[in-house]
């Protein structure tokens, strides 16, 4: 059999690079500033209504005005100096987004249209180019079975095109013929993140949470004990009914393996860890107040987001 063209485009449904991903940015604006999702403005930082509520930034005490708020009013300074004075504040526009790529041998995985891997690559670069756009920071971190790049958040363009670099490579890897065996876990990239992201980020996941265990609750509390968290769960529909002519990458969130699921014992065995996975992400998702949001392999990603969070008509 003759090996594909190393130059020649890569089949979309199969692998992205990155003049795909920056192409992307594109369409990114026509996501609809009103999401149809409860987790509304996820992709638009503080310039909607954040999960968490806007914040404030003191600016300046200044003698009172004719029309200003008289809830602004400093009783404090106003009874020290005798003349009325208010505090103005103004609304944050700025936030660091950072988003976690997964690109494990688990996401290289589709019964329909696309690998995992390509959905979950896509809508990371068209949410990344959607809170660029709204002008606010953006990073994360990129993971394959032995590799984490980290992309501090920035502002610029160049910044957001090595990052959309770094997830095409991490994506180039991925190969039927590769055995997982890596050393790069879930986990380790959440608790990394719990570390880098501080308070108010914004922080979105786009996984299928192979490995997903007690230490990734905990990880996932702590994100969101300060930040504002939400989870994009890429699925494939056959995880829902496993055929037996497959096979497998899975992790228990330390070790990987590859299985052959033509073994029924095996893969009803795998069918309710897989139910399990998404009944813990939910559970968790009630507990600590973040959503989930799901992504199939049956349609493409950027139909999905706008299906998911409306649309505009056009650039927002």
């Amino acid at each position: 059999m003759p090996r594909p063209d190393p130059a020649a485009p890569p089949d979309p449904r199969i692998h992205v690079d990155a003049a795909g991903l920056r192409r992307l940015g594109a369409r990114a604006g026509a996501l609809s500033l009103l999401p149809r999702q409860p987790a509304r403005s996820v992709l638009n930082g503080r310039h909607a209504s954040r999960l968490r509520g806007r914040g404030l930034n003191f600016e300046e005490l200044r003698t009172y005005l004719p029309g200003d708020d008289v809830r602004s009013i400093d009783w404090k300074v106003t009874a020290r100096t005798g003349t009325p004075h208010v505090r103005v504040y103004t609304e944050e526009r700025d936030r660091p987004a950072f988003l976690l790529v997964d690109q494990r041998p688990s996401m290289f995985f589709g019964s329909r249209v696309y690998m995992k891997s390509v959905i979950a690559a896509e809508a990371a670069a068209i949410a990344a180019h959607r809170v660029l756009g709204q002008g606010d920071r953006v990073g994360g971190i990129v993971f394959g079975d032995a590799v984490m790049a980290e992309h501090k958040p920035r502002r610029r363009p160049a910044a957001l095109n090595r990052m959309l670099g770094s997830i095409a490579d991490a994506n180039a890897l991925l190969r039927a013929d590769v055995r997982p065996g890596g050393t790069v876990t879930l986990n380790q990239v959440l608790r990394e993140t719990a570390r880098i992201a501080g308070n108010n980020a914004l922080v979105l996941v786009f996984s299928d949470f192979d490995g997903l265990n007690t230490g990734t609750e905990a990880a996932l509390r702590r994100i969101a004990m300060s930040n504002d968290l939400i989870l994009f769960n890429v699925a494939d529909p056959a995880s829902a009914d496993l055929p037996d002519a497959l096979r497998v990458a899975v992790s228990d969130g330390a070790m990987q393996a590859d299985l052959d699921m033509s073994d029924k014992v095996r893969r009803e065995r795998l069918q309710t860890a897989l139910q399990g996975r998404l009944a813990d992400l939910h559970r968790w998702s009630r507990r600590y107040g973040f959503p989930v949001v799901p992504l199939s392999t049956e349609t493409a990603a950027l139909d999905q987001l706008l299906r998911l969070f409306g649309h505009a008509g056009g650039r927002a």
